[in-house]
């Protein structure tokens, strides 16, 4: 099994990490850094569809799990993304139980979707077609963003439809959805969180969040707090925090 969805059907938590950057020398530092999973931004990195082979590779090579979190919740983007090798899709902007049902069928092969059924990356080109197509529909980690007030008003809903591993709040653009873009320890805020937190424990469900900042503290918060799934940082963000702290390190010798 997917030692992802293990941890998380076994009650357990796992970290990953996110790429924005479109390098392998990225992907494989990243890689071989211990984190359970490491996802390509697709919706706001500047990945070329031709990389995303090598740069999975790259990641897997130091044993992490390559995910993508695609642009939008369309069977384009999602066949890509699987096609290339993906072993985890997130999809952003989840808003209703009808897009959830959709994401569920572009990310599996008949008879449970209508995902198209051919040779690619991930089944290296036929060579393990058989084994890949009998086990991606099971093994794949499959993870909706909820990142707008309007999900939350329906996440009974949404999360009433089975087949979902994790549910992931995408701080950044929920706050910006109620008016409060950053503002993560605003009244509403929190209550909006609350709701999600309560309906993840209600439906089962996983729930996860992204720890934009290298605050590992606030990692651990999180883990305390329930969260199951949680993407720590981000690679420019942490390029940006240790080249500005050895920086300014620097500058103080003067």
């Amino acid at each position: 099994m997917n030692s992802v969805k293990e941890k998380l059907n076994s009650g357990g938590f796992t970290i990953g990490s996110w790429m924005q950057i479109p390098n392998t020398s990225i992907a494989e530092i990243l890689g071989n850094a211990g984190f359970d999973w490491v996802a390509l931004d697709l919706e706001h990195g500047a990945f070329s569809l031709h990389l995303l082979p090598d740069i999975f590779r790259a990641i897997s090579q130091g044993g992490s799990l390559p995910f993508a979190r695609v642009a939008e919740s369309r069977p384009k983007d999602i066949k890509q993304a699987l096609d290339a090798g993906a072993k985890g899709i997130i999809v952003p902007m989840i808003e209703s139980s009808k897009q959830v049902e959709d994401f569920l069928k572009w990310s599996s092969y008949p008879p449970k979707g209508i995902r198209g059924v051919g040779y690619s990356n991930a089944n290296l080109f036929g060579k393990r077609f058989d084994s890949y197509s009998k086990e991606i529909n099971s093994n794949l980690v499959r993870v909706i963003q909820i990142e707008n007030i309007k999900a939350v008003k329906e996440i009974d809903a949404i999360l009433s439809v089975k087949g979902i591993d994790a549910m992931m709040i995408g701080p950044y653009d929920l706050s910006g959805s109620m008016g409060l873009t950053g503002q993560f320890d605003h009244p509403e805020f929190l209550k909006a969180i609350e709701t999600l937190q309560k309906a993840a424990e209600r439906n089962r469900v996983p729930l996860g969040t992204h720890v934009i900042q290298t605050d590992f503290q606030k990692v651990k918060d999180e883990i305390r707090n329930g969260k199951k799934f949680i993407a720590y940082s981000t690679d420019a963000i942490m390029l940006n925090t240790q080249a500005n702290l050895n920086f300014n390190e620097l500058n103080s010798l003067e």
